[in-house]
């Protein structure tokens, strides 16, 4: 038997056709491939997590670091607003009306008479505030919604999905308008952070739903399933804490959106009463003024531009460090 398969082992031919025109190929001796020092790793170094690399390129980014410190400047000045003016922002002089700036007034007065740099500045407590505490709602309420529907799956997430869509049919701002028509005497800033979380999850559970639905089907979840967690566990503990990186993304750009919401409800009369000082407001008063004396209408909407472009921009720099295969540079 052994020198029949011998012959049969003989027998056998390994048959390799020749190439045609044109699909010849070479293959370079394997001392020419210095692989060993391209593919090697230095064993010395500690490993990093995703997030020490994400800092680690963020603090790189100039696009980051300039927004940062624009973010940083406004949350400071929405803060201690009293540290960067002294002027009551409410203490109104008709005799001061539409008059120039001079000395402790830069930016000069309004219609009213009130100093305008004292309600850009006390503005950005209202605004800021609202964007901070709609961004964490939303991210709270949106970001459960959307890691049980795309958890659990089957009848949870046809019925989830079914009123995020009837949500998602209805615009935001068209919502809250309809919806602030019936509290417009009340002059709490938490009747417009309700509205705009009220309207304004959907994005976010989508978002959540589509990470965890991609974190559940990976290799940890089925080992510590194996390992006896339970379900609960297994979401709460190891897929939430690996679909953080879109969510921290989107609500970082969806602040700047639900300042700009704020503003835009409160320049439509329905927001914020007048008794409020905000962004918003000031630009609706002020746009009588356009062609007289623009300068008032520009201080305010500067203001917000400034603010909702710091958090635009900080969201696209968290955005390509988080997620570098969608970086566009």
């Amino acid at each position: 038997m052994n020198e029949s398969s011998e012959q049969n082992e003989s027998q056998v031919h390994v048959y390799f056709p020749d190439p045609l025109p044109g699909q010849e190929r070479f293959v370079a001796p394997v001392d020419e491939t210095p692989l060993r020092e391209v593919d090697s790793v230095d064993e010395d170094v500690p490993p990093t997590s995703m997030w020490a690399d994400a800092w680690k390129t963020l603090r790189r980014n100039p696009l980051f670091i300039i927004s940062a410190i624009l973010a940083i400047v406004v949350i400071l000045v929405a803060l201690f607003p009293n540290l960067f003016a002294k002027q009551d922002p409410m203490a109104c002089n008709l005799s001061n009306s539409v008059e120039p700036g001079r000395p402790g007034h830069p930016f000069g007065f309004d219609l009213q008479g009130c100093d305008v740099y004292s309600r850009v500045i006390h503005g950005a407590r209202t605004s800021v505030a609202i964007g901070i505490m709609t961004t964490i709602l939303v991210t709270v309420f949106g970001g459960l919604i959307g890691a049980i529907a795309g958890f659990f799956g089957g009848w949870v997430d046809a019925v989830l999905s079914r009123i995020t869509d009837i949500f998602f049919a209805i615009p935001m701002i068209l919502g809250a308008i309809v919806l602030l028509q019936m509290f417009r005497t009340s002059t709490s800033l938490w009747k417009i952070i309700l509205t705009l979380t009220l309207f304004g999850w959907v994005n976010m559970a989508r978002i959540t739903r589509s990470a965890v639905l991609e974190a559940k089907n990976l290799e940890f979840n089925t080992a510590s399933t194996a390992l006896g967690s339970t379900p609960l566990r297994n979401l709460f503990r190891h897929i939430l804490p690996n679909s953080l990186a879109p969510v921290i993304v989107m609500a970082t750009m969806s602040l700047g959106s639900y300042i700009v919401s704020e503003a835009t409800l409160s320049f439509l009369g329905i927001g914020l009463p007048s008794t409020v000082v905000s962004w918003g407001g000031d630009i609706s008063t002020a746009q009588s003024l356009l062609t007289t004396n623009p300068s008032v209408l520009f201080y305010p909407s500067a203001a917000l531009a400034i603010t909702v472009l710091a958090f635009i921009m900080m969201g696209d720099a968290v955005k390509d460090a988080l997620d570098p295969k969608s970086r566009t540079a």
